[in-house]
């Protein structure tokens, strides 16, 4: 698992504290036991084969009940103890969830928190996290997904690209340069009014990114207009470096899940950070329960 994880034997080794040669034996001898080529090893890099990443899912499988077992039968099992690695969005686990993440460590000193941020999907098997926060769909059938909250999207803009033009209707803005977020409308934007009314907007897309900084830098430097959430714009909005452009109208909001491995074991410290990150989440304003 740790060779898994970390990405090569040689920093498998650091982790475990022992040296890089004493981990090879251990592989060697687990392949030899199993009769099977667990991973393949280049030059640069360290790759499971099948039976390896077959071999990894069984292995979290058992040490996870493992680890149910010791918090069951410990004497000190009250207090939560171990390994942690949770990936999360790279906007919201910067800029809302930093502060969480750091006090749950604070609050519970006996636990290694890893918190990794990144925006892609990930192949949770293979990442080795227990736990996945993402916004958006969840593109994984294998895992248990639990909605903590819906994001508030609206279309905003910097106060000196519209001018002194009137806008009432997206139709106003069919020639008003937009800054597209690719992973999600990039440069079709359906609104939605408050009466129930849809309109898909497709204005000329001066810039795109995949990356929502850069998406709210544009945004605030007057390139374009800019679906953004409204967590994530709200200092702006009342600061009057942002404007809401279509008061009346919303992008679709989007789900903020949080998946994790099926199965009946999974240790205590996981379900309290759940819990914990659920009530986090929702005190966020801009985020719905």
């Amino acid at each position: 698992m740790r060779i898994a994880e970390a990405g090569s034997i040689s920093a498998a080794a650091r982790d475990l504290g022992l040296s890089q040669p004493s981990v090879s034996r251990q592989l060697a001898s687990l392949e030899k036991r199993l009769q099977t080529q667990l991973a393949r090893r280049t030059t640069h890099e360290l790759a499971l084969t099948e039976a390896g990443r077959l071999l990894l899912a069984d292995a979290r499988a058992l040490l996870d009940a493992w680890e149910v077992l010791e918090e069951r039968h410990l004497k000190a099992a009250t207090e939560l103890r171990g390994r942690l690695k949770v990936v999360a969005p790279i906007a919201l686990g910067q800029h809302a969830l930093a502060g969480f993440a750091a006090g749950f460590r604070l609050e519970y000193p006996r636990i290694t928190l890893t918190w990794q941020l990144e925006d892609r999907a990930i192949r949770f098997a293979e990442v080795g996290c227990d736990c996945w926060v993402k916004v958006g769909p969840v593109p994984d059938d294998t895992l248990i997904v639990r909605r903590l909250g819906r994001v508030e999207r609206l279309l905003v803009a910097a106060p000196g690209l519209l001018g002194t033009q009137r806008i009432e209707h997206p139709r106003d803005l069919a020639q008003v340069a937009a800054v597209a977020l690719t992973p999600f409308e990039g440069d079709a934007l359906p609104l939605t009014s408050d009466e129930g009314e849809h309109a898909l907007l497709r204005p000329p897309v001066a810039m795109s990114t995949n990356n929502i900084f850069a998406l709210h830098s544009a945004a605030r430097a007057g390139v374009g207009m800019a679906v953004l959430p409204k967590w994530f714009v709200q200092q702006d909005l009342e600061a009057g470096r942002l404007h809401d452009v279509l008061p009346a109208w919303r992008a679709p909001s989007l789900d903020v899940n949080v998946a994790y491995a099926p199965g009946r074991h999974r240790p205590q410290r996981l379900r309290v950070f759940v819990d914990a990150l659920l009530a986090a989440v929702q005190s966020i304003p801009g985020i719905e329960a």
